[in-house]
């Protein structure tokens, strides 16, 4: 079977060390000879991670996919724009596509899913979602007897490593992201990584699969970590907490939530271990119960660890002809953000004064809101008191009219921050 690749980067590099170096095993599992023929590259001469003997380089990627001798094209670039063009041309040219672009199924998967289908191809993606962890099949397959209810995770490695630093060493954000930057896990522009963006497209793509719905990338609320203090780190460690960045996606009676953004999680939770760079996904299903599934989320041949497993199931006709394994895809309205219901954790900078503590309980009652805990720490030199507050389990559209009141007072000296607590039950 012929190969061709757009990209040979740190992903497409993988794949063809991966394929090289298991390439008897492969032979054992498939009986089938696989070739990369053919990759498409931004410069011919630049050094790289992998060995291109036997294969024709090219800076045009549109001679590889419209090479008649290539059976399957290994989407490996990135972008949006020239990506779906790419993928759109292959399809109609009779290949099978496999990609790792979650930007590109998360915002064009509906249109290109639904072009291979008519053509009789596939377009496969399980490298999309976190790394190595074969969580799409999981998914799709393993856990295909569920209707399933939750599925929550730490998908983006870099925020989890920032967020890991913050907890263990004291460090503040910026002082970790430029570790990350250096160390390569942090683009030079982190916003993707930091604001929630590259884990909202990986949970537009985890709910579609866990819920039979159309990919819906616009409708995931997106939170980043940059605002998260040092601060609130060790408030969260004095209350029994860890702080993760989370997607969750949930099916609440027809309506699909989903939303990323910092959590505090039980620090009992198995989640709330997965430090550095590692992802995991927690899938709650109602035959099942909870199942938790780990390992690398990025890395070259962990990464291509999951591309050859869909080239695999090419191989093998073990595929679904099924949009996103299902036969029927239906609609799910999304759950209004307002009606979304979570405990919050509350942090105020407050003037030491008496009454203030009634007063922002008494606002908190007047929204339905009760405080399950508080913790106050030390007066500072302009004498104020830092307050955190857990609340019981409300609607956020309550939390941020009472938010709203409380900031009103003259002696809130600063935003109140809320951020969501999750048990994980």
């Amino acid at each position: 079977m012929n190969i061709g690749i757009l990209g040979l980067g740190t992903v497409g590099g993988g794949v063809v060390n991966v394929l090289a170096k298991n390439q008897a095993e492969l032979f054992r599992r498939t009986g089938v000879q696989i070739q990369v023929t053919h990759a498409a590259v931004r410069e011919l001469d630049q050094s790289r991670i992998c060995s291109t003997e036997g294969i024709q380089l090219t800076q045009d990627p549109f001679e590889v996919v419209n090479t008649t001798s290539i059976d399957v094209v290994l989407e490996l670039m990135g972008g949006t724009s020239l990506a779906k063009e790419l993928v759109a041309v292959a399809i109609k040219n009779g290949k099978h596509v496999i990609t790792a672009n979650k930007a590109l199924i998360a915002t064009h998967g509906n249109e290109l899913l639904n072009l291979a289908k008519a053509n009789k191809l596939h377009l496969l993606f399980e490298a999309a979602v976190a790394g190595g962890i074969p969580i799409l099949k999981s998914l799709e397959q393993g856990l295909s007897a569920n209707k399933i209810e939750m599925v929550t995770g730490i998908i983006n490695g870099t925020g989890n490593f920032i967020l890991t630093e913050m907890r263990d060493k004291g460090r503040d954000f910026a002082d970790v992201l430029k570790e990350a930057q250096d160390l390569g896990y942090a683009e030079t522009d982190p916003t993707f990584d930091v604001e929630g963006i590259d884990a909202a497209h990986k949970l537009a793509i985890l709910a579609a699969i866990a819920f039979g719905c159309e990919l819906q990338f616009d409708k995931v609320s997106t939170e980043g970590i940059s605002q998260i203090s040092g601060e609130d780190v060790a408030f969260a460690t004095e209350l029994g907490y860890s702080i993760k960045h989370l997607g969750i996606a949930k099916n609440i009676n027809g309506e699909v939530q989903m939303r990323v953004h910092p959590t505090l999680i039980p620090k009992s939770r198995l989640l709330a271990n997965v430090d550095g760079v590692m992802n995991a996904v927690l899938i709650k299903g109602n035959a099942v119960g909870s199942t938790l599934y780990y390992g690398a989320g990025a890395g070259d041949e962990a990464t291509a660890s999951a591309v050859i497993a869909d080239l695999v199931d090419i191989i093998k006709g073990t595929v679904s002809s099924d949009i996103l394994g299902w036969q029927s895809l239906k609609a799910m309205p999304s759950q209004n953000q307002n009606e979304i219901e979570s405990i919050f954790y509350l942090r105020l900078l407050a003037t030491d004064e008496t009454g203030v503590l009634a007063d922002i309980t008494s606002i908190l009652a007047s929204h339905n809101i009760s405080v399950e805990s508080v913790v106050q720490k030390q007066i500072d030199a302009q004498n104020n008191a830092h307050i955190a507050i857990i609340t019981n389990q409300v609607k956020t559209g309550n939390i941020n009219a009472a938010v709203i009141d409380i900031q009103k007072k003259n002696f809130i000296q600063e935003t109140v921050k809320i951020i969501h607590v999750e048990t994980l039950d």
